[in-house]
């Protein structure tokens, strides 16, 4: 492999893959793209994370495309994802890039690509870039043009928007106890800008590339010994980004993870019902079915979308919606921007707590009361490919008429293979960012998830 566009940019392994050669020919297809478009005198925004060499890999970058006379605004400084597609689309610029891996390993990096809009790119402007790949010459001399790159503060610029769309007065005053857990990423420094230190108590908010030998995923199985402190602290909600800060998980008072289904249907519940507002919804493939009953409730469009937010985000471009959000914690609301940010999210899910005078715990329980309880896993099986296949080929047939000895009532093959069982559901795909397959489950029960995924474990 050289370079591989996948469910959200290119991703791979740092120094196999991820190399400056690869990049650079990322980096010219790119710079052919934006060449057709009709902003390109305005040039590129780039941005880069906490990961290892992001900073040397975003320099390089900006070097490519200058050399090919191309405009670049640098951030300063690592800056989230959501921080590069604001300015984007501020600046009306003719793109972004953002050097992140986001969630995966920390032996990973990546290249993301973001529309002149302020969201990812669509999947026919990515199919672009890579048909531009076969065509650059990777003997192409890089003489970079310094008078094309600019540094700017994009970090500032994206604080002060957050300071224009969240009441931040409101959340101030109510002296909720917060505990943000950065995981090391591009978001770590974003919380305690915005409110006085003794209202917020930090963890991994420090530049660590290892990430602590996890994921930066705000997932349950990365974050146990977060949840010791939380607790050991005495705070009253945290909020868990990942490594680019797009995505977002949360802890309510007593420790418990509300994970991106719970937000996105208390988010959706609250636009609608209390700040009055309409639009249609869109969600991925992997998202609760809780949205589904919402929208049916206030007659409101709804989208299923294939997995990865660039589906949402494009919908968001040309439709009139309100929110779209995905299974991994990306949610985004069209009026702030297209395009998933986990700060923003978290702080909003603040403004709803100390807005409603309710813990985090009473308002999912409020959801449950409505809408029936509902629970969700997703497990990732690293097997060889030779299992991962067996697998995908078994849950492809769609003739499973039990699953874990619940009744199927539905197939569907939009992305993966999802069956609907009596009481949820289970889907099946391979990642579009790490050789992983993944297994996700959304039923009425524990012991419900628990079987289900057993049973899709053990169909190779």
């Amino acid at each position: 492999m050289q370079v591989k566009f996948g469910t959200d940019g290119w991703r791979a392994v740092i120094a196999r893959d991820y190399t400056f050669d690869n990049l650079k020919l990322a980096a010219l297809a790119t710079a052919r793209y934006i060449k057709t478009r009709p902003e390109k005198s305005r040039g590129v925004c780039i941005g880069y994370d906490t990961r290892f060499m992001s900073k040397e890999f975003a320099e390089f970058t900006a070097e490519v495309l200058s050399s090919q006379g191309i405009r670049v605004v640098l951030a300063d400084s690592f800056v989230s994802t959501p921080a590069v597609s604001l300015f984007t689309r501020a600046k009306q610029l003719a793109g972004g890039i953002v050097i992140t891996a986001s969630h995966n390993p920390p032996i990973y990096n990546g290249f993301k690509v973001k529309a002149s809009y302020g969201g990812p790119a669509h999947p026919e402007a990515i199919a672009e870039i890579e048909g531009y790949l076969g065509e650059v010459d990777p003997a192409t001399p890089v003489e970079p043009d310094r008078k094309l790159i600019e540094l700017a503060d994009l970090k500032t610029f994206y604080l002060n928007h957050l300071k224009a769309n969240i009441d931040l007065p409101l959340i101030r005053d109510s002296r909720i106890k917060i505990a943000h857990n950065a995981m090391y990423g591009a978001g770590q420094d974003i919380i305690t800008r915005l409110f006085d230190e003794s209202m917020v108590n930090c963890y991994h908010c420090t530049w660590n590339p290892g990430f602590g030998g996890i994921n930066p995923e705000p997932m349950p199985q990365y974050i146990e010994e977060f949840v010791e402190f939380f607790r050991e602290v005495e705070t009253d909600v945290a909020i868990i980004n990942d490594g680019d800060a797009d995505r977002v998980g949360m802890l309510d008072e007593h420790g418990n993870f509300v994970d991106s289904h719970k937000l996105f249907a208390l988010i959706l519940k609250y636009l609608v019902e209390e700040r009055q507002q309409r639009g249609e919804v869109a969600k991925t493939f992997a998202l609760t079915d809780i949205i589904d009953r919402i929208c049916l409730k206030h007659n409101l469009v709804m989208h299923e979308l294939p997995v990865g937010f660039k589906y949402v985000s494009k919908l968001m471009a040309t439709n009139d919606i309100l929110i779209g959000g995905e299974e991994s914690g990306g949610i985004g609301i069209t009026a702030f921007l297209p395009e998933r940010d986990g700060v923003y999210i978290g702080l909003l899910i603040l403004e709803i707590m100390t807005r409603k005078q309710k813990s985090l715990s009473k308002l999912v329980e409020e959801l449950y009361d409505e809408y029936g309880f509902f629970c969700y896993r997703r497990n990732d099986l690293h097997v060889s490919e030779a299992k991962k296949q067996a697998i995908i080929t078994r849950a492809a047939a769609g003739d499973l008429q039990s699953i874990a000895g619940y009744k199927v009532l539905k197939f569907n093959d939009l992305d993966g293979c999802k069956y609907h069982f009596e009481g949820g559901w289970l889907l099946i795909r391979a990642s579009g960012t790490e050789p992983v397959l993944r297994l996700y489950c959304e039923a009425d029960s524990l012991e419900k998830v628990e079987n289900v995924l057993a049973f899709a474990a053990s169909l190779a």
